[in-house]
């Protein structure tokens, strides 16, 4: 190994014991210890994932008036696109345009695996798939084979990403909705 090669990695390694220890400051500092892991794995070819929470993160180049027909869509519907709870492991999901309106930014927090999430989408809200991404270039039908592939070629993994409660499905949440509700109900009641 030549002086160089050891010089940069004595570099790169004091670096990294100082990028430790200021983290370990502001961690002191700011940081609270909510009792869960908030660390990220990979979710798969692509994505992360932390605890039972996994990201999507698509850049795709938009057809000519593609933003404007999509902004009308949200408009009409008031940003109301209720049909993807159907998708029953969808935690948010956001749409952004970027490039003056020739590309979308379309990113999503779900539970579970990549696989399943994607098949959910063709068949609990096909419709309001290949309406939205109708206006994507080269988009082949949300119940095309090969659509699975197309996400891929355009999903990047997100550099950073936190999931607050990392451990609770929506399934979960819902649950402890209702369970709240009900309490909250019953102490009413009793008043």
């Amino acid at each position: 190994m030549s002086d160089k090669s050891i010089k940069q990695k004595l570099s790169t390694s004091l670096d990294d014991i100082a990028l430790k220890a200021q983290m370990l400051v502001a961690n002191l500092k700011e940081g609270g210890d909510d009792g869960y892991d908030h660390s990220v794995t990979s979710a798969g070819e692509k994505g992360l994932k932390s605890g039972k929470v996994s990201e999507l993160t698509v850049i795709a180049p938009l057809k000519e008036g593609g933003a404007a027909r999509i902004r009308r869509i949200l408009e009409i519907t008031k940003g109301d696109l209720a049909g993807a709870t159907n998708v029953g492991t969808l935690h948010d999901l956001r749409i952004v345009f970027l490039d003056n309106d020739t590309k979308i930014l379309f990113c999503t927090a779900y539970d579970g695996q990549w696989d399943p999430y994607i098949n959910d989408f063709a068949t609990k809200i096909p419709e309001l798939m290949d309406l939205i991404f109708g206006n994507v270039e080269g988009w082949p039908g949300i119940k095309s084979p090969t659509v699975k592939q197309f996400i891929l070629d355009h999903q990047i993994t997100a550099t950073g990403w936190y999931v607050g409660v990392p451990h609770l499905t929506i399934r979960d949440i819902m649950r402890h909705d209702k369970i709240v509700k009900g309490i909250n109900k019953a102490l009413d009641d009793a008043q």
